[in-house]
């Protein structure tokens, strides 16, 4: 074998997507110490998706102060790429819902608003592409509050102006898109399927995790609904059945609605912005994992994303993971094989152990590659 890729997602809590290549390539030099080894940071547009993009595309890490859901002040990272006008945002650093203790949960108070300010700090910087990664949520606010930081206004019927978070929703009568923005583009990573209301919208699937109870639900889905009808009064959009516009608490239908944006499967978003397809060019194998692998790998998951780039090419693919479960689902998927990195029974602390899966991650590569080339 003359060239072999390193795609994994980070193995979370334990490795990142860069420690992962790095143990892996180590592993494949021990057999093949000539063979053109190419490592490809990804993600699936969750986390670690700003730490892949940057490391892959020469970018750098910006903080910048910014407003959590509850708006306090707080210090949140994004990336700008090498060519200066790409930023790359997880939503979840000002917005999401580990910001949030417990006890003070309550998505009719959560704003979206520190995300806006990420943005905004961007385009000020020059951006004007963006890839936005929106899962981990603590908002059901539809947008509103990003909206709010990148100078829209919701106003009331009487034409005063509203405040923020899904309490919002319904009392909105008039929209001022004095800021609207038109020369940025905005791709989102979206892997759900969810429309902005009903019964699978955003509040009724997602809202009670994000601290909403019964009548906090209903409350929130009655204003999703009124939202949607005034964007289609005043936007000529209809939102609402949109499959994805209910994704982060209606985040996703708050850029369709407003912004020129596209939603896309995270890991999809990654790929293209890799330009994936051509770095594999000429491959004789792909080497992707995650820390675990399962029957939902295929759905939606960096390893299936870096699989089915691979078919396109009739280039074998190789899964890693911490733990592996329903091997057959995920051979039928397509991969060539998959492996566990764990030698055996071992306990969870350890498995989590930076350095020890380091070491097991190089030496089922290793094992892999010697196998390759018997």
């Amino acid at each position: 074998m003359k060239k072999i890729i390193i795609a994994s997602d980070s193995f979370k809590g334990c490795l990142s997507s860069l420690e992962v290549a790095r143990a892996a390539g180590n592993g494949i030099r021990k057999v093949l110490p000539d063979c053109e080894v190419v490592t490809v940071p990804v993600a699936d547009g969750g986390e670690g998706t700003v730490e892949a993009l940057v490391a892959a595309l020469n970018g750098s890490l910006v903080t910048c102060e910014v407003h959590d859901p509850l708006m306090n002040p707080i210090r949140a990272e994004y990336g700008i790429l090498g060519d200066g006008l790409t930023a790359v945002i997880e939503m979840a650093s000002a917005s999401g819902l580990t910001l949030v203790p417990p006890a003070k949960r309550n998505p009719m108070l959560t704003t979206t608003y520190g995300t806006g300010e990420l943005i905004k700090d961007a385009l000020q910087r020059g951006c004007r592409r963006f890839l936005i990664g929106i899962g981990g949520s603590a908002t059901n606010d539809a947008g509103t509050g990003m909206l709010q930081a990148l100078g829209f206004r919701f106003l009331d019927k009487d034409k005063n102006e509203l405040g923020k978070g899904g309490q919002i929703l319904e009392q909105i009568a008039h929209i001022d898109f004095i800021n609207e923005l038109k020369e940025a583009v905005f791709t989102i990573a979206c892997d759900v399927n969810n429309p902005f209301s009903g019964e699978n919208g955003a509040a009724f699937v997602y809202a009670r995790q994000k601290g909403a109870d019964d009548a906090m639900i209903h409350q929130l889905d009655k204003g999703l609904k009124h939202f949607a009808s005034v964007i289609l009064s005043s936007k000529g959009k209809d939102i609402d059945a949109i499959p994805g516009a209910g994704a982060a608490g209606g985040l996703g239908g708050g850029f369709l609605a407003f912004l020129p944006a596209t939603l896309k499967p995270g890991v999809q978003m990654v790929l293209d912005a890799l330009d994936f397809d051509s770095r594999i060019k000429g491959a004789d194998l792909i080497i992707t994992g995650e820390g675990k692998l399962d029957r939902q790998t295929g759905m939606g998951k960096t390893p299936s994303g870096i699989l089915e780039a691979g078919k396109r090419q009739h280039i074998p693919v190789v899964a890693i993971g911490g733990t592996v479960e329903e091997t057959e689902a995920l051979l039928h998927q397509g991969f060539l094989a998959v492996f566990s990195i764990q030698p055996g029974p071992v306990s969870l602390e350890q498995a989590m152990d930076k350095s020890f899966a380091f070491r097991q991650v190089e030496q089922i590569v290793e094992q892999i590659i010697r196998l390759r080339i018997y």
